[in-house]
């Protein structure tokens, strides 16, 4: 109960502070509430679950719907992923084997891949280099790559870590790892990097994508990392998709292999929700990025 009270806190101190925000999408007035419960209740669901929670969900969604019907969109977008991911105990994460190529990712959605991207996740670097961590994700983008000649790649991640004076940025460096150590074609890779949060690096590829013309992606980050990037990514594409009319779906995964413990997920989760609160409630400082703006 006590981690519950605290996760809903730090919803509520997201929800009415600094977040990433759509260039004209606020909530309507009535709905703030009605979006932290409906966070709240989806975390709850996941990590403390009982039988009446997905009727909880809907009838909240209803709420939200009476209020304003744009809300309901992104809102339902968000707990239809939640729904489908995290309260789904078979839902299938596919796993990198450490092959060249990527054999699970054969017989997939991904068959026609003219229009489709593999979006790779950064993870913080250390002394201004990737770390093996990031390096693991950067070969199981190639082996996708390799697999899928006709997809780009898109790599987010700016400059992190304590020591980085030259500001060294974590998709400049896959970049640069996926050219010169796994022979990638350069003109097939698109970078951003000014994203700092799982949250950014939605909303700057998401510009990308729209202007490469992909319309459906595979997201590529470590195994503990995918569900809170997919539930990120498909909030910012339902955005996307009413603000431009250009919805982008994800239609596969693909990790690298390091999972997590339980607790370890429970806090993946919370994190996940509290970046969610910060896409469907905005702060309206205008200091943050809008879409189309990496």
């Amino acid at each position: 109960m006590k981690k519950r009270s605290i996760a809903i806190l730090l919803i509520l101190l997201l929800l009415t502070g600094t977040a990433v925000r759509a260039e004209d999408y606020c909530p309507a007035d009535g709905n703030t509430e009605n979006l932290t419960r409906l966070l709240s209740c989806l975390l709850s669901a996941y990590t403390a679950p009982r039988p009446d929670a997905a009727l909880e969900i809907d009838s909240i969604l209803e709420e939200i719907r009476t209020v304003d019907e744009r809300d309901y969109r992104i809102a339902s977008a968000v707990a239809s992923e939640w729904e489908e991911t995290y309260l789904d105990p078979e839902y299938m994460l596919r796993i990198s084997i450490g092959d060249e190529y990527a054999p699970e990712l054969q017989g997939t959605a991904l068959e026609d891949c003219r229009k489709h991207a593999f979006v790779v996740l950064g993870y913080a670097l250390e002394n201004g280099e990737m770390k093996d961590e990031l390096i693991g994700r950067c070969d199981t983008a190639a082996a996708a790559a390799r697999t899928f000649p006709d997809a780009i790649i898109v790599c987010s991640g700016g400059a992190t870590g304590k020591n980085n004076p030259l500001n060294r940025t974590e998709a400049g460096l896959m970049k640069e790892y996926l050219v010169d150590e796994c022979a990638i074609d350069p003109d097939r890779i698109f970078i951003d990097e000014s994203a700092m949060t799982t949250a950014e690096n939605a909303w700057n590829s998401l510009a990308i994508l729209r202007e490469q013309g992909a319309e459906t992606i595979t997201i590529i980050t470590s195994a503990y990392h995918m569900l809170r990037g997919m539930a990120l990514y498909n909030a910012v594409s339902a955005l996307y998709d009413l603000e431009y009319g250009y919805p982008v779906r994800i239609v596969e995964n693909y990790c690298f292999d390091i999972r997590a413990d339980a607790e370890t997920r429970q806090r993946e989760a919370s994190i996940a929700v509290m970046q969610l609160g910060g896409i469907l409630n905005p702060s309206a400082d205008g200091r943050q990025p809008k879409p189309g703006r990496p």
